[in-house]
Parts: structure tokens; C-alpha cells; sequence
């Protein structure tokens, strides 16, 4: 399906240099925040307080926020689960208060604002608990870079593998210096949205990867930049209907989603925006720079797989 199709070739990759410039310029910024500034990490990686309470009536997330955020806790997660009058309360620690003590604050300030709130659950979640979090969310993180790698190569060839993985990375690393750089929560729905963008992103790159595949066997006499040019230019449509789609409904999750879905919805977005960018300038440059040729992914050629629509075909390779 295409809403327009472009007729002559876009030179995506005589631009390659410049932008690639600028990429390694915002990874090597991104690289350095994450180190001097580091993540602010959600109570799930550094521990505190959870509690459960529950309403007579469809709880009002934002009031409740604003309560216990009254009482000096900071970065306090307030959010539905199971139904819209059960409500979950993340505290971060704090120093010389108790487990306990924190909850039975919180609990009569909303007592206060609501007579009828309940207390369900109160659990004190350890930093050892957020030590092994982080830990596998590592761990998943390297699987899904592995899986691409081994994915990548075997369907196409080791130098698209390597070009797709450090333009997956380079989106990873962008998303993380956002977050290092604002000092945004980074909770497990933010490292759900990260493992989430390296899917959605090596999607694009094996797109155009695989009409570069195409164009060497269907068009023998152009160069290995004029192939790139023509896959990338030939795949537009479907990248603006796939993404634009996609980043649509993100933005209503960032704008309408409320304060839970937010960063998840801010990683996603920024993700999806380096995702096409990546893909383009990053990985299909890296390629060209790797030195990707015809031999590589045609082992065996012969006319039959000429285009017979191609004004070229015949010509020597």
C-alpha cells in the first residue's frame, strides 16, 4: 500500500558523512550524561515503600498525588491496578524513617482528604530486589542485541548485522541520555519501552535492507549507492504510513496517558523519531562504509534475475 511513489531516486547517502558526524556528536553526548549524571532510577531498582490502598469510589490520581507529594516524598508513583478505586503508592526510602512510619504518614493524610480510603497492602521493597531488576534488565537487553545479531546474519549478511546492531544501540544510548540528561524517572516501563524500540527499530533497518538485497539483483548496473538511494527512497511510503501511525498513537499515550504512561510514552517516542532516523543515515551508511556489494547477498546471478523494466539490465555487472 502506498499513498504517493516518488519517481526519481532521493541522494539519502550523499549526505551520509554529515549526519553520521552528527550522530556519533549526540552518542558521544548521551554517552557522557548517562556517566555524569547517571539515571534516575524508580523505586522498582532502588527500593522503598509500596502500598495498596482502596476507595469507595473511582480514585482521583492526581488528588492523591498531590497529597502524598505534599508530605516531602519526591518521585512518588501513583497509579491504578486492578480497578479504578484500587490505588498502588511507590515511596522511595528515606533516610532514619521506617517502612512503617512512611506508610502510616501517607495513610493518614489520606484518611484526612477521604474518611472512607482502606489500607490493603504495605511491603517494603529492597534494593537487593532492585539490584537483581536491573541486573536482568541487562541481561534481556543483550539476549535482544544477540537475537538481532545472529537474526541479521543469517538472513542477509554479517556487515548488514553489525550496521543494523550499532544503529540499534545508538538509539538505545540516545534514549538513555535523554533520560540521564532531564534527570527523568527510568522505571521498568521505561526499560519495557527501550527493549521495545530495538524490535521496532531493526524492523525498519531489515525493510530496507531487504530491498537493497532486491535492487542488486534486479538492477546490475548501479553503483552500491545508487541502490541504497533507490531502497531508501522506494520504502518512504511505507515508513511514513507505519511510523506516523505508530507515533500517533504514542502521543496520545504521552499527552492523555497521565503521569504513569508518560515516560514510557517519552522513551517510545524518542525512539521511534532516532528509529527512522537510524535507519536510514546510521545503518544503511554503516553498509555502504562496510563495503556491502552484490556478491554479498546474490551468490549465484544469472539473467533471470534481471528486471526486465530496468533500462540497465544486460549491462555487465
Amino acid at each position: 500500500m502506498e499513498f504517493f511513489k516518488i519517481h526519481k531516486d532521493i541522494p539519502f547517502m550523499r549526505h551520509a558523512l554529515i549526519f553520521n558526524v552528527v550522530s556519533l556528536l549526540t552518542f558521544l553526548a548521551a554517552v557522557f550524561f548517562l556517566f555524569s549524571r547517571g539515571l534516575h532510577l524508580s523505586v522498582e531498582f532502588t527500593g522503598g515503600t509500596v502500598m495498596e490502598v482502596s476507595y469507595s469510589q473511582p480514585a482521583d490520581l492526581s488528588k492523591v498525588r498531590s497529597v502524598v507529594s505534599g508530605l516531602g516524598f519526591a518521585d512518588v508513583q501513583v497509579q491504578n491496578f486492578g480497578t479504578a478505586r484500587d490505588v498502588m503508592i511507590r515511596l522511595p526510602v528515606q533516610k532514619g524513617v521506617s517502612s512503617a512510619q512512611q506508610s502510616d504518614k501517607v495513610l493518614a493524610a489520606l484518611k484526612a482528604d477521604d474518611a472512607k480510603v482502606n489500607l490493603r497492602r504495605t511491603e517494603f521493597v529492597g534494593p537487593q530486589v532492585g539490584d537483581e531488576l536491573a541486573a536482568d534488565g541487562l541481561k534481556a537487553l543483550a539476549f535482544v542485541v544477540a537475537g538481532i545479531m545472529i537474526y541479521l546474519a543469517f538472513r542477509f549478511e554479517w556487515k548488514f548485522a553489525v550496521a543494523a546492531i550499532v544503529a540499534n544501540l545508538h538509539d538505545v544510548i540516545i534514549i538513555l541520555g535523554f533520560f540521564a540528561f532531564f534527570q527523568w524517572e527510568f522505571s521498568l516501563a521505561v526499560l519495557a519501552a527501550v527493549l521495545a524500540v530495538l524490535g521496532y527499530s531493526v524492523n525498519e533497518s531489515v525493510v530496507i535492507f531487504d530491498r537493497i538485497r532486491e535492487n542488486f539483483r534486479r538492477y546490475r548496473k548501479m553503483t552500491t549507492v545508487e541502490i541504497i538511494n533507490n531502497a531508501i527512497t522506494s520504502t518512504i511510503s511505507r515508513t511514513i504510513i507505519t511510523h506516523g501511525s505508530t507515533q500517533m498513537m504514542v502521543l496520545s499515550m504521552l499527552l492523555f496517558g497521565g503521569e504513569t504512561l508518560h515516560y514510557f510514552a517519552m522513551a517510545l517516542t524518542i525512539g521511534i523519531l532516532f528509529g527512522i532516523y537510524s535507519s536510514v543515515f546510521v545503518a544503511a551508511a554503516i553498509a555502504m562504509w562496510l563495503g556491502i556489494k552484490r556478491e554479498d547477498l546474490v551468490k549465484s546471478a544469472g539473467k533471470k534475475d534481471e528486471d526486465p523494466n530496468d533500462p540497465n539490465a544486460g549491462a555487465a555487472v
